[in-house]
């Protein structure tokens, strides 16, 4: 299954062409790589996925054959880790203007 498919039908991106949006961003890594929208995913493969605000290190337990449910969605997959993670805008204002890089978060509409 391609990993832009699988992303959706795991409900950790909640739209397909997000996901393949955050895959040609190279914001998604499958098995340590850069991995493109079509890549294809098969059971025992680690993916990382960049959020803005954290990253996902899971493990891809089940890749479906089609449409599933809400419910069954949760299983495809086990997080490894979770990390909290500070955005790159955030970093650059801390470095240049001195300041704790707080300001304007709470406007940011990107919440992962």
């Amino acid at each position: 299954m391609r990993i832009d498919k699988w992303l959706k039908q795991s409900r950790i991106i909640k739209r397909r062409t997000v996901a393949q949006g955050y895959c040609e961003a190279g914001r998604v890594s499958l098995n340590g790589r850069v991995a493109k929208p079509a890549t294809a995913l098969k059971v025992g493969d680690r993916l990382v996925i960049r959020f803005s605000r954290k990253e996902v290190e899971a493990d891809v337990l089940i890749v479906p054959a089609g449409n599933i449910s809400a419910q069954a969605a949760a299983t495809l997959y086990r997080i490894v880790a979770d990390h909290p993670r500070q955005p790159l805008a955030l970093l650059e204002s801390e470095t240049e203007a001195g300041g704790d890089g707080t300001e304007g978060e709470e406007s940011d509409a990107d919440l992962y």
